[in-house]
């Protein structure tokens, strides 16, 4: 009868070595998982300025499942905004900073600068496609920042 216990605990202890064990789902994230500091990358800040383009070092090529992190500058020269609803619904945003304030949204269809300013926006990649930020009203490409997530 000893034996038998023994032999079903075990049994039942065993999965649970063979899952400490096992690092193959550990994708090198450690503790903070996709929101530690291994997986975060930095992006060229967007400009918003009359009469300048918005994106001066070019499209983003972007990897679904990093976290990334952009400023966005107004120099307050025009009222201006962006728009990105199908970007912006592709990916999680952490954080929103805005002069020391952490705002954490649920979603976000726009944002717009009345005046000189600056924010940062934290956010993991997570639906692979073409998307674009641009500003409302503008056809030109210098007004419009592609971005691609693989």
């Amino acid at each position: 009868m000893k034996t038998l216990a023994l032999i079903a605990a075990m049994a039942l202890a065993a999965p649970t070595f063979a899952l400490a064990d096992n690092d193959d789902d550990d994708a090198g994230f450690g503790a903070a998982g996709l929101l530690g500091g291994s997986n975060k990358e930095d992006l060229p800040p967007i400009i918003l300025s009359a009469g300048e383009p918005i994106a001066p070092e070019g499209a983003w090529e972007l990897k679904s499942g990093t976290y990334y992190e952009f400023e966005i500058q107004g120099d307050g020269s025009q009222e201006l905004a962006l728009v990105g609803p199908e970007f912006f619904r592709a990916i999680w945003i952490d954080e929103i900073v805005v002069e020391g304030l952490e705002i954490r949204p649920l979603g976000l269809d726009s944002i717009e600068f009345d005046e000189a300013g600056e924010m940062e926006i934290g956010f993991v990649a997570i639906k692979p496609g073409a998307y674009y930020i641009k500003i409302p009203g503008t056809s030109g490409e210098t007004q419009r920042l592609d971005i691609t997530i693989k």
